[in-house]
């Protein structure tokens, strides 16, 4: 009735059956007879298109594209008066921060924990710690988070640690000492929440693969040669075993920066490139998801490339060399 009253065609077929010919094509006086266009000036028309490239042939822009993607120019953001690359270099380091300490602590935690349970298999340390594990592992990390607010950060019980922010307003005041001693500890609980998210996987990952090398022929052959069990384990079956782990470092670390520390970010109002990319879908603000996009597909490359070059480290005998 509505669409009547203001002059539109209301039945639904008609549009349809009309749209290449009603709604795309334009007046002959430069006006369009798309809906959307409808009371806009047609050179405002034209400079919206200018802006988003619409007045170029497909290819063209798609070449635009890649070259601009090539230099990392991703554009302005919509609703931020900032470069896309300007607002992703100025989040990184919020996420680095986070994602490097989680990553540390994860695996620094978990390798030795899980040789442990693997050495000690179905003995009392392996039942007790894999209940922990298992409690780490079905606690997501932003309950934890909240858990963390709510007993260290104020909430009901002790207020030892900060609720929000990386750093405190006076940080650049501060001594040296006093600016690592401040940051330390508003990374604390933040960290804290990700690593207990993060470690149980890796743990059972690393016992699982340690428990299968042990069983295989060589370690048999390398007791039998009269090896201690520290030469075995760290001589013979530690390389074997790693190399599973380590195929799962890449996809790991962008988890770890960018996918688990979204909630984290929110939590903790930590103003990092996790929370930037989801605010970024939130608001439709294409330019910053595609940037966001691009920079984490590039770490992930990059971390492949680790991944490789950390297995011919390990293991010797691999080589990417091709074969006749």
């Amino acid at each position: 009735m509505i669409a009547k009253l203001e002059g539109f065609e209301s039945n639904t077929a008609n549009r349809l059956g009309n749209s290449t010919s009603s709604e795309v094509r334009s007046s002959s006086s430069g006006q369009s007879d798309y809906r959307g266009a409808q009371g806009l000036d047609p050179d405002l028309v034209k400079k919206i298109e200018a802006l988003y490239g619409f007045d170029k042939p497909a290819i063209e822009r798609f070449g635009d594209m890649l070259v601009n993607y090539f230099t990392f120019d991703f554009g302005d953001s919509f609703f931020r008066d900032k470069s896309v690359i300007g607002l992703i270099i100025e989040k990184l380091p919020v996420s680095i921060s986070l994602g490097l300490w989680t990553t540390l602590l994860a695996y620094l935690i978990s390798i030795p924990l899980g040789i442990k349970k693997a050495i000690k298999h179905g003995e009392p340390f392996d039942i007790w710690t894999s209940s922990i594990v298992i409690i780490g592992y079905a606690i997501p990390g932003f309950l934890f988070a909240i858990l963390l607010i709510v007993l260290l950060a104020g909430g009901s019980y002790f207020n030892i640690f900060p609720l929000r922010g990386l750093t405190s307003t006076n940080f650049e005041s501060l001594s040296t000492f006093a600016q690592i001693k401040d940051y330390l500890w508003h990374i604390t609980l933040p960290v804290f929440a990700s690593v207990v998210s993060s470690f149980a996987m890796l743990t059972m990952l690393t016992k699982n693969s340690f428990l299968d090398e042990i069983g295989k022929q060589y370690v048999i052959t390398a007791r039998a040669k009269g090896l201690t069990e520290q030469q075995v384990l760290y001589g013979h079956v530690f390389r074997n075993a790693m190399l599973i782990i380590i195929a799962g470092f890449p996809s790991a670390v962008v988890g770890i920066f960018f996918t688990g520390a979204l909630l984290i970010e929110v939590i903790f109002s930590l103003d990092g490139l996790g929370l930037l990319g989801f605010e970024s879908v939130l608001s439709r603000d294409y330019p910053v998801i595609f940037g966001t996009l691009f920079i984490f597909a590039l770490i992930s490359l990059f971390m492949n490339i680790i991944s490789d070059i950390t297995y011919t480290l390990i293991d010797p005998r691999i080589d990417f060399e091709s074969r006749e």
